[in-house]
């Protein structure tokens, strides 16, 4: 392109811009459109000259568009950014637009630039504060339409972003249930990253705020997992699991005092917990990791449910999988040689049948069985020892450092061991002769971001424990003498993992995700082929 022609863009542009009627130009506006497919110089001034002059010229309203939309397609980064960063020109004074250009940039988020991505997102934040019902349309289509990498990127950005903006508008409620609206069509047929996306911005709604929304919430989350269904254990079962704690992670932060998570709690006992399926879950993976994490998740399930139908068979099924976990005393070698004991699952199933044990307090007594009775207690008691000389020799190890708020990782370690294994011993006392009077915080929770939760839910409740970490001893006589330790549950971030003398504990959350979603025949969430939309899991 020759310089005469980059002049003559720029003689154009000083004839629109000084002219009191603009419309009466259209033919110099014409000249500036063909610019889009011009040189590299001409796109360039296009990019700002087409949007600057468009509202002045409504029959040419489409072609201006479109040459706008060629020029986000152009090979030069600098000419795409250029042209991303001025679409919002055409929602300023035309809302119509608006959908069709938050369409476009929902598509343009898939870019593998990082500086064109930041400029999309950009782009979209402007037209959201301009017409946020237009650009929330306008998401909602490329989700509907899009391939899954620009669906996660659109449910993302609502997430992150369009929720926050839209709270200053005046139509927050309208634009709410449109969200919802779509979001539940939406949960039809979702990846497990969708849907992780779509909980996370209901929740955001009013369905977040009240009881009522966060029983609406937890059904969803039910209505996924599919409780009914029988399971086939085998080599899927590390697919099922997975897809379970998909679903019970993001219903854990709905769960109250009057939302109880009995079903959860069934589901695990009836299906999970026999050991025959218990066995098989992680066995092609890090299977320590994975039955911790399925224990975790169930230790904070059971802080919610008081009113199960049948107890008795949830505290067997509890106690047969925490038998696993107790050794017995050693005969004839030193304690401390024994057995490994992981102290992260015990403190799990100690408190699980801790909090279902109270539903049914004649079970742990054994009172058909006394050698059953024997057996347990004396599991209890070698727990009890192993449990104080760890505790001796993390106290000594922390003596001196910052144990409230600790830096390094070793140290947050050490910590967190020293409430599990605190906890447990706690759990032991009422358990060595069943009272089920204490109350503890499960080593991983953070209380102060679960009570500022519950105090931003309508009708929402907390409770005040106080604390005791006194040690354990036994006596043939009533331990009657304890003092409650404070338990509430908290869901909002990832659980710390105590790592004893004796073994190894590591988190593998995203590896796992990572190997799940490397296959896609194993993955129960993915959509069937010629993209339909009935298949859910």
């Amino acid at each position: 392109m020759s310089l005469d022609k980059v002049d003559q863009l720029y003689q154009y542009y000083g004839i629109l811009n000084d002219a009191k009627d603009k419309s009466e130009h259209q033919a110099e506006y014409m000249e500036i459109i063909k610019s889009a497919h011009g040189s590299e110089k001409e796109k360039r001034l296009a990019t700002t000259f087409i949007p600057k002059f468009y509202k002045y010229f409504p029959d040419l309203s489409e072609l201006a568009i479109d040459a706008s939309l060629d020029l986000c397609e152009a090979d030069d980064i600098t000419i795409r950014r250029m042209a991303i960063k001025e679409l919002p020109s055409y929602c300023r004074d035309s809302h119509e637009n608006t959908p069709r250009i938050s369409d476009i940039l929902a598509q343009l988020l898939n870019a593998s630039d990082p500086a064109e991505v930041q400029q999309v997102n950009l782009a979209l934040k402007q037209i959201s504060k301009i017409d946020p019902m237009g650009t929330i349309t306008g998401l909602f289509n490329q989700i509907t339409q899009g391939d899954e990498n620009g669906r996660l990127k659109c449910l993302e950005f609502i997430n992150n972003n369009f929720i926050k903006a839209e709270q200053e508008v005046q139509s927050k409620e309208k634009i709410e249930d449109f969200i919802t609206s779509e979001i539940k069509k939406l949960l039809k047929d979702v990846s497990s990253d969708e849907f992780q996306q779509c909980i996370q911005i209901l929740s955001k709604t009013k369905l977040g705020k009240t009881i009522t929304g966060h029983q609406e919430l937890v059904k969803i989350c039910l209505e996924q997992v599919d409780l009914e269904t029988d399971l086939n254990f085998g080599e899927a079962a590390d697919d099922i699991v997975y897809i379970f704690l998909t679903c019970v992670n993001q219903a854990l932060p709905f769960f109250s005092s009057k939302i109880e998570s009995n079903p959860f709690v069934k589901y695990i006992c009836d299906k999970l917990f026999p050991l025959e399926n218990w066995h098989l879950i992680g066995v092609t993976d890090d299977q320590t990791q994975i039955q911790l994490r399925i224990l975790k998740v169930f230790a904070e399930l059971c802080s919610h449910s008081s009113s199960l139908e049948k107890p008795n068979e949830c505290v067997e099924a509890i106690f047969n999988i925490l038998i696993e976990y107790l050794p017995p005393p050693p005969v004839n070698l030193d304690e401390s040689q024994g057995p490994s004991i992981l102290f992260s699952h015990v403190e799990c199933l100690l408190y699980a049948i801790h909090a279902i044990g109270k539903q049914c307090p004649e079970f742990l007594s054994f009172p058909n069985d006394p050698e059953k009775l024997k057996d347990f207690r004396a599991r209890l008691q070698y727990l009890a020892r192993r449990t104080q000389g760890y505790i001796k020799k993390l106290q000594d190890d922390v003596k001196g450092k910052n144990t409230v708020d600790p830096k390094t990782d070793e140290e947050k370690l050490k910590v967190m061991g020293l409430k599990t294994t605190s906890n447990i011993q706690v759990l032991i006392r009422d358990l060595y002769h069943p009272s089920f009077k204490s109350k503890i915080v499960l080593s991983w929770i953070n209380e102060k971001a679960k009570k500022e939760k519950t105090e931003n839910v309508d009708n929402g409740s907390s409770q005040k424990t106080t604390s005791n970490k006194r040690p354990i001893t036994f006596s043939s006589g009533n331990n009657d003498s304890r003092s409650p330790k404070q338990r509430k549950i908290n869901n909002s971030s990832g659980p710390k993992v105590y790592t004893p003398p004796s073994g190894k504990f590591s988190s593998r959350l995203n590896q796992q995700r990572n190997n799940f979603k490397s296959n896609p025949n194993k993955n129960k969430f993915r959509r069937g082929g010629g993209g339909g939309r009935n298949q859910r899991y």
